[in-house]
């Protein structure tokens, strides 16, 4: 389980971006994160991953506060942020200095990607366009395993075929008991794959619920009624 625990974080003294916010993610779930530009989604996920310190409160995974960053919570999590840049080295190479870091790297689940994808292994990756770069990215961050595993905008850069593998890579390399968290603005790019949605504005959560499978989906319009804009 992910908590988050009455976090109050801002970048200055004057304004905070996040106050008292708290949130739970149960195991085996793919959150859909909704929110205005401004409510604070990315600096959640960074708080979440422990990369930015909260000016009270916590975040908890199984109970260890990931700000802590202990190396056995940190094998467990990982994030794929917004922009990023690629070393100057082959995927191969790459996936073994980074595999001894992560006890539950799966390599069938990283070549499952890579073909849902149509990547092949051999390329180097300083050379790749940005969507190419996601999609590298995306099928390493799947196959690491991790229990918690966010995402901040993974479909950006992605044309419309390759958005299509995105959902499709996410469904073939999710595990049971993993945690994917997923911050984006494009909703329809997701809304096929998550099962619950959270939505935050204002400081309020207003709302952190599964969906219904059952019942028919437009996340654009959920999103919209949820926060009085429609």
């Amino acid at each position: 389980m992910l908590e988050v625990k009455n976090i109050t974080f801002g970048y200055n003294k004057k304004q905070n971006v996040l106050e008292n916010l708290s949130l739970k993610f149960e195991n085996g779930g793919v959150y859909g994160l909704l929110g205005k530009n401004g409510t604070g989604k990315s600096t959640l996920l960074y708080l979440i991953m422990g990369l930015l310190r909260p000016k009270s409160g916590q975040v908890e995974m199984d109970g260890v506060n990931t700000f802590d960053r202990n190396p056995e919570i940190l094998k467990q999590m990982f994030i794929v942020p917004e922009e990023y840049d690629m070393p100057n080295t082959t995927l191969e190479k790459y996936v073994k200095a980074i595999r001894p870091f992560y006890p539950n790297f799966d390599e069938q689940i990283l070549k499952d990607c890579l073909e849902v994808f149509e990547m092949p292994m051999e390329v180097n990756m300083k050379d790749l366009s940005m969507g190419q770069k996601k999609k590298i990215y995306i099928s390493l961050a799947l196959a690491i395993r991790a229990k918690v595993l966010v995402m901040d905008e993974p479909t950006n850069g992605l044309d419309i075929p390759a958005k299509s593998q995105f959902r499709k890579a996410i469904t073939r390399g999710m595990g049971d008991d993993q945690i994917i968290l997923i911050s984006t603005h494009q909703v329809k790019d997701v809304e096929q794959i998550i099962d619950h949605v959270t939505i935050i504005n204002n400081n309020q959560v207003l709302m952190n619920e599964p969906l219904d499978p059952e019942q028919p989906l437009n996340l654009e319009e959920m999103f919209l009624k949820t926060i009085g804009a429609l």
